[in-house]
Protein backbone atom coordinates (compact mmCIF):
# COMPACT_ATOMS: atom_id res chain seq x y z
CA UNK A 1 0.00 0.00 0.00
CA UNK A 2 1.51 3.32 -1.07
CA UNK A 3 1.93 6.12 1.46
CA UNK A 4 -0.30 9.18 1.32
CA UNK A 5 1.99 12.18 1.43
CA UNK A 6 0.78 15.42 2.97
CA UNK A 7 3.89 17.35 1.89
CA UNK A 8 6.86 16.69 -0.38
CA UNK A 9 10.42 18.04 -0.38
CA UNK A 10 13.69 16.96 -1.93
CA UNK A 11 15.48 16.92 1.44
CA UNK A 12 13.90 16.63 4.89
CA UNK A 13 16.10 17.34 7.92
CA UNK A 14 15.21 16.30 11.46
CA UNK A 15 16.72 18.70 14.00
CA UNK A 16 17.58 22.41 13.89
CA UNK A 17 21.06 22.55 15.40
CA UNK A 18 24.12 23.62 13.41
CA UNK A 19 24.29 20.35 11.47
CA UNK A 20 20.63 20.39 10.51
CA UNK A 21 20.54 24.06 9.53
CA UNK A 22 23.76 23.64 7.54
CA UNK A 23 22.41 20.59 5.70
CA UNK A 24 19.14 22.26 4.75
CA UNK A 25 20.92 25.41 3.60
CA UNK A 26 23.37 23.47 1.44
CA UNK A 27 20.47 21.54 -0.12
CA UNK A 28 18.77 24.80 -1.10
CA UNK A 29 21.99 26.32 -2.41
CA UNK A 30 22.43 23.22 -4.56
CA UNK A 31 18.98 23.63 -6.05
CA UNK A 32 16.93 21.28 -3.89
CA UNK A 33 13.85 22.07 -1.81
CA UNK A 34 14.44 21.52 1.91
CA UNK A 35 12.52 21.39 5.16
CA UNK A 36 13.82 21.31 8.74
CA UNK A 37 11.48 19.92 11.40
CA UNK A 38 12.16 20.78 15.04
CA UNK A 39 10.60 19.02 17.99
CA UNK A 40 10.58 21.99 20.37
CA UNK A 41 9.28 25.54 20.00
CA UNK A 42 12.86 26.88 19.69
CA UNK A 43 15.40 26.27 16.94
CA UNK A 44 19.12 25.84 17.59
CA UNK A 45 19.27 22.71 19.75
CA UNK A 46 22.44 22.07 21.72
CA UNK A 47 24.39 24.15 19.18
CA UNK A 48 22.81 27.34 20.51
CA UNK A 49 23.93 26.41 24.02
CA UNK A 50 27.51 25.74 22.96
CA UNK A 51 30.64 27.81 22.50
CA UNK A 52 29.92 27.92 18.77
CA UNK A 53 33.51 27.05 17.86
CA UNK A 54 34.21 24.63 15.00
CA UNK A 55 37.38 22.56 14.77
CA UNK A 56 38.14 22.15 11.06
CA UNK A 57 41.83 21.76 10.18
CA UNK A 58 43.31 23.56 7.20
CA UNK A 59 40.35 25.89 6.67
CA UNK A 60 40.34 29.23 4.86
CA UNK A 61 40.04 31.32 8.02
CA UNK A 62 43.20 29.79 9.45
CA UNK A 63 45.04 30.61 6.25
CA UNK A 64 43.79 34.20 6.31
CA UNK A 65 44.94 34.53 9.92
CA UNK A 66 48.43 33.38 8.95
CA UNK A 67 48.06 30.04 10.77
CA UNK A 68 49.40 27.66 8.17
CA UNK A 69 48.06 24.13 8.41
CA UNK A 70 48.33 21.12 6.13
CA UNK A 71 46.31 18.02 5.46
CA UNK A 72 49.32 15.92 6.44
CA UNK A 73 49.66 17.62 9.84
CA UNK A 74 45.97 17.22 10.53
CA UNK A 75 46.07 13.59 9.44
CA UNK A 76 48.99 12.90 11.77
CA UNK A 77 47.08 14.51 14.62
CA UNK A 78 43.89 12.48 14.11
CA UNK A 79 45.96 9.33 13.66
CA UNK A 80 47.58 10.03 17.05
CA UNK A 81 44.41 11.04 18.91
CA UNK A 82 41.48 9.22 17.29
CA UNK A 83 43.47 6.33 15.85
CA UNK A 84 41.88 3.19 14.45
CA UNK A 85 38.77 3.54 16.61
CA UNK A 86 37.22 5.23 13.57
CA UNK A 87 37.82 3.95 10.00
CA UNK A 88 40.62 5.79 8.22
CA UNK A 89 38.35 6.57 5.26
CA UNK A 90 35.91 8.43 7.50
CA UNK A 91 38.67 10.37 9.25
CA UNK A 92 40.04 11.31 5.84
CA UNK A 93 36.59 12.37 4.67
CA UNK A 94 36.37 14.78 7.56
CA UNK A 95 39.80 16.25 6.91
CA UNK A 96 39.05 16.86 3.23
CA UNK A 97 35.35 17.72 3.30
CA UNK A 98 35.54 19.93 6.42
CA UNK A 99 37.62 22.68 4.76
CA UNK A 100 35.41 22.29 1.69
CA UNK A 101 32.33 22.95 3.83
CA UNK A 102 33.84 26.06 5.41
CA UNK A 103 34.85 27.46 2.03
CA UNK A 104 31.42 26.65 0.55
CA UNK A 105 29.64 28.78 3.14
CA UNK A 106 32.28 31.49 2.81
CA UNK A 107 31.59 31.70 -0.93
CA UNK A 108 27.86 31.05 -1.01
CA UNK A 109 26.43 32.80 2.04
CA UNK A 110 27.24 36.31 3.29
CA UNK A 111 25.81 35.38 6.69
CA UNK A 112 28.03 32.49 7.77
CA UNK A 113 31.30 34.08 8.88
CA UNK A 114 34.02 32.91 11.26
CA UNK A 115 37.22 34.24 12.76
CA UNK A 116 40.25 32.39 14.07
CA UNK A 117 40.44 32.16 17.87
CA UNK A 118 44.16 32.86 18.36
CA UNK A 119 46.03 30.72 20.82
CA UNK A 120 43.10 28.39 21.59
CA UNK A 121 45.15 25.18 21.41
CA UNK A 122 44.23 21.78 20.14
CA UNK A 123 43.47 19.74 23.24
CA UNK A 124 46.64 17.69 22.77
CA UNK A 125 48.97 20.29 21.26
CA UNK A 126 52.15 18.38 22.08
CA UNK A 127 50.92 15.31 20.17
CA UNK A 128 52.32 14.82 16.62
CA UNK A 129 50.41 17.18 14.34
CA UNK A 130 48.97 19.18 17.26
CA UNK A 131 48.89 22.98 17.10
CA UNK A 132 49.47 25.11 20.22
CA UNK A 133 47.94 28.07 18.35
CA UNK A 134 44.92 25.95 17.55
CA UNK A 135 42.77 25.21 14.54
CA UNK A 136 39.45 26.47 15.90
CA UNK A 137 37.40 29.29 14.43
CA UNK A 138 34.35 30.90 16.01
CA UNK A 139 31.36 32.74 14.54
CA UNK A 140 31.66 36.50 14.32
CA UNK A 141 29.43 38.49 16.67
CA UNK A 142 26.10 39.31 15.04
CA UNK A 143 23.10 41.51 15.80
CA UNK A 144 20.20 39.21 16.65
CA UNK A 145 17.76 41.85 15.41
CA UNK A 146 18.70 40.83 11.87
CA UNK A 147 16.56 37.76 12.46
CA UNK A 148 13.44 39.89 12.86
CA UNK A 149 10.53 37.91 14.36
CA UNK A 150 12.65 34.76 14.18
CA UNK A 151 14.84 36.09 16.97
CA UNK A 152 12.30 35.20 19.64
CA UNK A 153 12.15 31.62 18.35
CA UNK A 154 15.88 30.99 18.77
CA UNK A 155 17.06 28.94 21.72
CA UNK A 156 19.05 31.10 24.12
CA UNK A 157 22.04 29.88 26.08
CA UNK A 158 21.52 31.88 29.27
CA UNK A 159 25.23 31.82 30.07
CA UNK A 160 26.40 33.63 33.24
CA UNK A 161 28.10 36.47 31.35
CA UNK A 162 26.66 39.28 33.49
CA UNK A 163 24.98 40.91 30.50
CA UNK A 164 28.18 41.00 28.43
CA UNK A 165 28.68 39.61 24.94
CA UNK A 166 31.80 37.48 25.14
CA UNK A 167 33.69 35.55 22.50
CA UNK A 168 35.89 32.52 23.04
CA UNK A 169 38.88 34.78 22.44
CA UNK A 170 37.72 37.25 25.11
CA UNK A 171 37.25 34.87 27.99
CA UNK A 172 40.79 33.74 28.89
CA UNK A 173 41.94 37.36 28.88
CA UNK A 174 38.89 38.58 30.81
CA UNK A 175 39.51 35.87 33.40
CA UNK A 176 42.79 37.64 34.16
CA UNK A 177 41.17 41.04 34.73
CA UNK A 178 42.69 41.21 38.23
CA UNK A 179 46.08 39.92 37.12
CA UNK A 180 47.14 41.39 33.75
CA UNK A 181 46.91 44.60 31.75
CA UNK A 182 45.62 42.55 28.83
CA UNK A 183 42.79 41.37 31.05
CA UNK A 184 41.93 44.94 32.06
CA UNK A 185 42.03 46.10 28.44
CA UNK A 186 39.72 43.25 27.42
CA UNK A 187 37.31 44.12 30.22
CA UNK A 188 37.23 47.72 28.96
CA UNK A 189 36.63 46.66 25.35
CA UNK A 190 33.91 44.19 26.34
CA UNK A 191 32.27 46.87 28.47
CA UNK A 192 32.37 49.40 25.63
CA UNK A 193 30.84 46.77 23.33
CA UNK A 194 27.96 46.41 25.77
CA UNK A 195 27.47 50.17 26.06
CA UNK A 196 27.44 50.65 22.28
CA UNK A 197 24.91 47.85 21.90
CA UNK A 198 22.71 49.42 24.55
CA UNK A 199 22.88 52.86 22.92
CA UNK A 200 22.16 51.52 19.43
CA UNK A 201 19.54 48.98 20.44
CA UNK A 202 21.45 46.04 19.00
CA UNK A 203 21.03 42.52 20.41
CA UNK A 204 24.56 41.20 20.11
CA UNK A 205 25.03 37.45 19.90
CA UNK A 206 28.23 35.44 20.19
CA UNK A 207 29.32 31.82 20.64
CA UNK A 208 26.68 29.19 19.83
CA UNK A 209 23.91 31.75 19.58
CA UNK A 210 25.85 33.60 16.86
CA UNK A 211 26.47 30.36 14.95
CA UNK A 212 22.79 29.40 15.01
CA UNK A 213 21.66 32.92 14.12
CA UNK A 214 24.01 33.04 11.16
CA UNK A 215 22.90 29.64 9.87
CA UNK A 216 19.24 30.59 10.36
CA UNK A 217 19.77 33.73 8.29
CA UNK A 218 21.50 31.67 5.61
CA UNK A 219 18.62 29.18 5.49
CA UNK A 220 16.05 31.95 5.35
CA UNK A 221 17.83 33.74 2.53
CA UNK A 222 18.08 30.45 0.63
CA UNK A 223 14.30 30.01 1.13
CA UNK A 224 14.57 26.80 3.10
CA UNK A 225 11.68 26.02 5.43
CA UNK A 226 11.73 25.46 9.19
CA UNK A 227 8.81 24.04 11.18
CA UNK A 228 8.92 24.39 14.95
CA UNK A 229 6.86 22.38 17.46
CA UNK A 230 6.86 19.49 15.00
CA UNK A 231 8.02 16.33 16.81
CA UNK A 232 9.48 13.58 14.64
CA UNK A 233 7.55 10.33 15.00
CA UNK A 234 9.10 7.78 12.65
CA UNK A 235 10.76 7.06 9.36
CA UNK A 236 8.74 5.90 6.39
CA UNK A 237 10.48 2.92 4.80
CA UNK A 238 9.29 1.48 1.48
CA UNK A 239 11.01 -1.51 -0.17
CA UNK A 240 14.05 -1.07 2.05
CA UNK A 241 14.47 2.63 1.25
CA UNK A 242 13.67 5.58 3.52
CA UNK A 243 11.24 7.72 1.57
CA UNK A 244 10.06 10.18 4.20
CA UNK A 245 9.07 10.81 7.80
CA UNK A 246 6.02 11.09 9.99
CA UNK A 247 5.67 14.04 12.34
CA UNK A 248 3.09 15.56 14.65
CA UNK A 249 2.00 19.02 13.56
CA UNK A 250 -0.82 21.01 15.11
CA UNK A 251 -2.01 17.91 16.93
CA UNK A 252 -2.18 15.76 13.80
CA UNK A 253 0.18 13.12 12.41
CA UNK A 254 1.25 13.92 8.87
CA UNK A 255 3.58 12.27 6.36
CA UNK A 256 6.33 14.20 4.58
CA UNK A 257 7.98 12.73 1.52
CA UNK A 258 11.73 13.17 1.08
CA UNK A 259 12.37 12.61 -2.61
CA UNK A 260 16.15 12.71 -2.25
CA UNK A 261 16.71 11.69 1.36
CA UNK A 262 16.12 12.21 5.07
CA UNK A 263 18.97 13.70 7.11
CA UNK A 264 18.81 12.94 10.82
CA UNK A 265 20.42 15.75 12.83
CA UNK A 266 18.35 15.57 15.99
CA UNK A 267 21.12 15.12 18.56
CA UNK A 268 21.72 12.24 20.94
CA UNK A 269 19.96 10.69 23.90
CA UNK A 270 21.37 12.70 26.82
CA UNK A 271 17.94 13.63 28.11
CA UNK A 272 16.49 10.11 28.09
CA UNK A 273 17.16 8.31 31.37
CA UNK A 274 16.11 4.91 29.99
CA UNK A 275 18.64 5.02 27.17
CA UNK A 276 21.30 6.39 29.51
CA UNK A 277 20.75 3.43 31.85
CA UNK A 278 20.90 1.05 28.90
CA UNK A 279 24.14 2.31 27.37
CA UNK A 280 26.20 4.67 29.56
CA UNK A 281 28.54 3.97 32.51
CA UNK A 282 26.92 4.20 35.93
CA UNK A 283 25.98 6.31 37.73
CA UNK A 284 24.26 8.35 35.06
CA UNK A 285 21.57 11.01 35.26
CA UNK A 286 19.74 12.98 32.58
CA UNK A 287 19.91 16.02 34.84
CA UNK A 288 23.70 15.95 34.54
CA UNK A 289 23.49 16.85 30.85
CA UNK A 290 23.86 20.30 29.32
CA UNK A 291 22.11 19.10 26.14
CA UNK A 292 18.82 20.71 25.15
CA UNK A 293 15.68 19.07 26.50
CA UNK A 294 14.61 17.66 23.13
CA UNK A 295 17.54 15.24 22.91
CA UNK A 296 15.71 12.07 23.95
CA UNK A 297 16.93 9.69 21.25
CA UNK A 298 13.86 9.76 18.99
CA UNK A 299 15.88 9.71 15.77
CA UNK A 300 18.25 7.09 17.18
CA UNK A 301 15.38 4.75 17.96
CA UNK A 302 13.96 5.22 14.47
CA UNK A 303 17.33 4.46 12.91
CA UNK A 304 17.65 1.28 14.98
CA UNK A 305 14.16 0.22 13.94
CA UNK A 306 15.18 0.71 10.31
CA UNK A 307 18.08 -1.70 10.82
CA UNK A 308 20.97 0.70 11.44
CA UNK A 309 24.23 -0.24 13.13
CA UNK A 310 25.36 1.78 16.16
CA UNK A 311 28.73 2.46 17.78
CA UNK A 312 30.30 4.35 20.70
CA UNK A 313 27.07 4.04 22.65
CA UNK A 314 28.87 4.03 26.00
CA UNK A 315 30.56 7.39 25.37
CA UNK A 316 29.59 11.01 26.01
CA UNK A 317 31.15 14.38 25.30
CA UNK A 318 32.23 14.77 28.90
CA UNK A 319 31.66 17.96 30.86
CA UNK A 320 32.61 17.96 34.56
CA UNK A 321 30.02 20.22 36.12
CA UNK A 322 28.83 21.86 39.31
CA UNK A 323 25.10 21.48 40.12
CA UNK A 324 24.23 24.91 41.56
CA UNK A 325 21.34 25.52 43.99
CA UNK A 326 19.20 27.21 41.31
CA UNK A 327 18.84 23.84 39.57
CA UNK A 328 21.35 24.65 36.82
CA UNK A 329 24.62 23.03 35.83
CA UNK A 330 27.83 25.01 35.57
CA UNK A 331 30.31 23.55 33.07
CA UNK A 332 33.85 23.63 34.50
CA UNK A 333 36.27 24.64 31.75
CA UNK A 334 38.54 27.56 32.70
CA UNK A 335 37.80 27.02 36.41
CA UNK A 336 39.91 23.85 36.39
CA UNK A 337 42.96 25.91 35.40
CA UNK A 338 42.82 28.18 38.47
CA UNK A 339 46.26 28.01 40.17
CA UNK A 340 45.16 27.91 43.84
CA UNK A 341 42.82 24.97 43.44
CA UNK A 342 42.68 21.20 43.83
CA UNK A 343 40.05 18.60 43.03
CA UNK A 344 39.80 15.69 45.45
CA UNK A 345 37.81 12.47 45.72
CA UNK A 346 35.85 11.04 48.66
CA UNK A 347 39.14 10.16 50.35
CA UNK A 348 40.35 13.75 50.17
CA UNK A 349 43.01 12.90 47.59
CA UNK A 350 43.85 14.18 44.12
CA UNK A 351 43.30 11.54 41.46
CA UNK A 352 43.55 13.42 38.16
CA UNK A 353 45.27 16.34 36.48
CA UNK A 354 42.65 19.03 37.03
CA UNK A 355 43.42 20.81 33.75
CA UNK A 356 42.78 17.82 31.49
CA UNK A 357 40.53 18.43 28.48
CA UNK A 358 37.03 18.08 29.85
CA UNK A 359 36.08 14.87 28.04
CA UNK A 360 39.20 13.13 29.35
CA UNK A 361 38.60 14.49 32.84
CA UNK A 362 35.22 12.77 32.79
CA UNK A 363 36.74 9.50 31.58
CA UNK A 364 39.15 9.68 34.51
CA UNK A 365 36.30 10.24 36.93
CA UNK A 366 34.65 7.01 35.84
CA UNK A 367 37.95 5.15 35.69
CA UNK A 368 38.66 6.16 39.29
CA UNK A 369 35.38 4.64 40.39
CA UNK A 370 32.84 5.45 43.08
CA UNK A 371 35.22 7.65 45.07
CA UNK A 372 35.32 10.15 42.17
CA UNK A 373 31.55 10.39 42.00
CA UNK A 374 31.85 12.51 45.13
CA UNK A 375 34.49 14.95 43.94
CA UNK A 376 35.10 18.39 45.35
CA UNK A 377 36.75 21.46 43.84
CA UNK A 378 38.57 23.46 46.53
CA UNK A 379 39.92 27.00 46.15
CA UNK A 380 41.27 29.53 48.62
CA UNK A 381 40.29 33.12 49.37
CA UNK A 382 43.09 34.46 47.17
CA UNK A 383 41.69 32.60 44.13
CA UNK A 384 38.19 33.82 44.96
CA UNK A 385 39.43 37.40 44.85
CA UNK A 386 41.54 37.04 41.70
CA UNK A 387 39.70 34.78 39.23
CA UNK A 388 36.30 34.09 37.71
CA UNK A 389 34.98 30.96 39.41
CA UNK A 390 31.74 29.04 38.81
CA UNK A 391 30.32 32.10 37.05
CA UNK A 392 31.25 34.59 39.79
CA UNK A 393 33.42 37.60 39.02
CA UNK A 394 36.65 38.05 41.02
CA UNK A 395 35.75 38.97 44.60
CA UNK A 396 32.01 38.82 43.95
CA UNK A 397 30.13 37.85 47.11
CA UNK A 398 28.82 34.30 47.09
CA UNK A 399 25.08 34.12 46.32
CA UNK A 400 22.92 33.83 49.42
CA UNK A 401 21.44 30.51 48.35
CA UNK A 402 24.93 29.03 48.04
CA UNK A 403 25.29 29.39 51.80
CA UNK A 404 21.65 28.98 52.83
CA UNK A 405 21.33 25.62 51.10
CA UNK A 406 24.70 24.35 52.28
CA UNK A 407 25.89 24.04 48.68
CA UNK A 408 29.08 26.01 49.33
CA UNK A 409 31.31 24.44 51.96
CA UNK A 410 33.68 26.78 53.79
CA UNK A 411 36.43 26.54 56.35
CA UNK A 412 39.13 28.79 57.67
CA UNK A 413 41.32 25.69 57.90
CA UNK A 414 41.42 22.37 56.08
CA UNK A 415 40.53 20.60 59.32
CA UNK A 416 37.37 22.71 59.47
CA UNK A 417 36.53 22.10 55.80
CA UNK A 418 37.12 18.33 55.74
CA UNK A 419 34.07 17.14 57.74
CA UNK A 420 31.80 19.43 55.72
CA UNK A 421 32.76 17.65 52.49
CA UNK A 422 32.92 14.26 54.16
CA UNK A 423 36.61 13.47 53.68
CA UNK A 424 39.28 12.45 56.22
CA UNK A 425 40.91 15.59 57.57
CA UNK A 426 44.36 14.00 57.69
CA UNK A 427 44.17 12.96 54.05
CA UNK A 428 42.97 16.35 52.87
CA UNK A 429 45.65 18.19 54.81
CA UNK A 430 48.36 15.88 53.46
CA UNK A 431 47.03 16.29 49.90
CA UNK A 432 47.09 20.09 50.07
CA UNK A 433 50.49 20.19 51.78
CA UNK A 434 51.92 17.94 49.06
CA UNK A 435 50.30 20.09 46.38
CA UNK A 436 51.60 23.29 47.97
CA UNK A 437 55.16 21.98 47.99
CA UNK A 438 54.94 21.15 44.28
CA UNK A 439 53.23 24.47 43.51
CA UNK A 440 56.00 26.39 45.27
CA UNK A 441 58.45 24.62 42.96
CA UNK A 442 56.22 25.29 39.91
CA UNK A 443 56.13 21.59 39.03
CA UNK A 444 53.30 19.09 39.53
CA UNK A 445 55.29 15.89 40.00
CA UNK A 446 52.13 13.79 40.43
CA UNK A 447 50.00 14.67 37.41
CA UNK A 448 51.89 17.21 35.31
CA UNK A 449 49.44 20.07 35.71
CA UNK A 450 50.67 23.05 33.73
CA UNK A 451 52.90 21.06 31.40
CA UNK A 452 50.68 21.50 28.30
CA UNK A 453 49.91 24.60 26.28
CA UNK A 454 46.25 23.66 26.72
CA UNK A 455 46.63 23.76 30.52
CA UNK A 456 48.20 27.20 30.28
CA UNK A 457 45.53 28.71 27.99
CA UNK A 458 43.20 29.45 30.90
CA UNK A 459 45.99 29.80 33.47
CA UNK A 460 47.65 32.81 35.04
CA UNK A 461 50.58 33.99 32.87
CA UNK A 462 52.07 36.01 35.75
CA UNK A 463 53.06 32.83 37.62
CA UNK A 464 56.12 30.62 36.98
CA UNK A 465 53.66 27.80 36.30
CA UNK A 466 50.36 29.36 35.12
CA UNK A 467 48.37 26.57 36.77
CA UNK A 468 50.06 26.22 40.16
CA UNK A 469 50.02 28.34 43.31
CA UNK A 470 49.88 27.14 46.96
CA UNK A 471 46.48 27.18 48.70
CA UNK A 472 46.64 29.26 51.87
CA UNK A 473 43.03 29.58 53.14
CA UNK A 474 40.33 30.40 53.86
CA UNK A 475 38.91 27.53 51.81
CA UNK A 476 35.80 27.04 49.69
CA UNK A 477 34.51 23.82 48.12
CA UNK A 478 31.77 22.87 45.66
CA UNK A 479 30.73 19.41 44.42
CA UNK A 480 31.47 18.09 40.93
CA UNK A 481 29.29 15.67 38.96
CA UNK A 482 30.15 13.77 35.73
CA UNK A 483 28.15 15.89 33.31
CA UNK A 484 28.04 15.90 29.53
CA UNK A 485 27.29 18.21 26.62
CA UNK A 486 25.82 15.33 24.62
CA UNK A 487 26.10 11.64 23.91
CA UNK A 488 28.76 10.50 21.48
CA UNK A 489 27.34 7.20 20.25
CA UNK A 490 24.83 6.75 17.49
CA UNK A 491 24.11 5.50 14.00
CA UNK A 492 27.09 4.30 11.99
CA UNK A 493 27.63 6.29 8.80
CA UNK A 494 29.98 6.17 5.83
CA UNK A 495 32.06 8.85 4.12
CA UNK A 496 28.92 10.28 2.49
CA UNK A 497 27.04 10.42 5.83
CA UNK A 498 24.78 7.55 4.71
CA UNK A 499 23.50 5.35 7.54
CA UNK A 500 24.80 1.77 7.44
CA UNK A 501 23.46 -1.59 8.56
CA UNK A 502 25.58 -3.95 10.71
CA UNK A 503 26.72 -5.76 7.53
CA UNK A 504 28.02 -2.49 6.08
CA UNK A 505 25.27 -2.07 3.50
CA UNK A 506 23.65 1.34 3.02
CA UNK A 507 20.12 2.16 4.15
CA UNK A 508 19.14 4.03 1.02
CA UNK A 509 17.64 7.46 1.55
CA UNK A 510 18.87 7.84 5.14
CA UNK A 511 21.68 10.11 6.29
CA UNK A 512 22.84 11.24 9.73
CA UNK A 513 25.07 13.89 11.25
CA UNK A 514 25.85 15.29 14.68
CA UNK A 515 25.25 13.39 17.91
CA UNK A 516 22.64 11.08 16.43
CA UNK A 517 25.56 9.52 14.54
CA UNK A 518 28.62 7.74 15.92
CA UNK A 519 31.30 10.42 16.35
CA UNK A 520 34.06 10.67 13.76
CA UNK A 521 36.27 11.67 16.70
CA UNK A 522 35.90 8.23 18.24
CA UNK A 523 36.58 8.08 21.95
CA UNK A 524 38.50 11.35 22.13
CA UNK A 525 38.04 15.10 21.61
CA UNK A 526 40.92 16.56 19.56
CA UNK A 527 40.11 20.24 19.88
CA UNK A 528 37.58 23.00 20.61
CA UNK A 529 34.66 22.58 18.24
CA UNK A 530 35.26 18.90 17.41
CA UNK A 531 31.53 18.33 17.89
CA UNK A 532 30.12 21.19 15.81
CA UNK A 533 32.74 20.93 13.08
CA UNK A 534 31.82 17.35 12.13
CA UNK A 535 28.10 18.07 12.53
CA UNK A 536 28.21 20.87 9.98
CA UNK A 537 30.63 19.00 7.75
CA UNK A 538 28.63 15.80 7.43
CA UNK A 539 25.40 17.78 7.09
CA UNK A 540 27.08 19.48 4.13
CA UNK A 541 28.33 16.12 2.84
CA UNK A 542 24.86 14.54 3.07
CA UNK A 543 23.10 17.36 1.22
CA UNK A 544 25.84 17.44 -1.40
CA UNK A 545 25.56 13.69 -1.97
CA UNK A 546 21.78 13.89 -2.38
CA UNK A 547 22.16 16.69 -4.92
CA UNK A 548 24.82 14.76 -6.83
CA UNK A 549 22.58 11.68 -7.07
CA UNK A 550 19.82 13.69 -8.66
CA UNK A 551 16.28 13.90 -7.34
CA UNK A 552 13.27 12.63 -9.27
CA UNK A 553 10.40 15.06 -9.00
Amino acid sequence: MSTHWDHEYDVVVVGSGAGGLAAATVARLRGLSSLVVEKTDKYGGASALSGGVIWVPNNVYLERAGEHDTLENARNYLDATVGDRVPAARREAYLTRGPEMVEFFDRKSPHVRFIHTPGYPDYYPETPGGKPQGRSVEPCIIDGKKLGPEFRNMRRAGLPTHGLTLTSADFPKLNMVMRTWKGKKTALLVGLRAVRALLTGRKLLSLGEALVARLRLALREARGELWLSTPFQDLVVEDGRVTGIRVMRNGKEISIRARGGVILAAGGFSRDQTLREQYLPKPTKAEWSHASEGQTGDALRAGLAAGAAVDLMDKVWGAPSVPTPDGKLFFLVADRAIPSMVIVDADGERYVKETLPYHEFLDQMYAHGEKAMTSWMIIDEWAHKKYIWVGLLPGQPFPRDWKATGFLKTGTTLEELAPQIGVPAGNLKATVERFNTMAANAKDEEFGRGDSAYDNYYGDPTLPNPNLRPLKGSFYAVPIVPGDIGTKGGLVTDVEARVLRPDGSVIEGLYATGNVSAAVMGETYPGPGATLGPSMTFGYVAATHIAAQGVKK
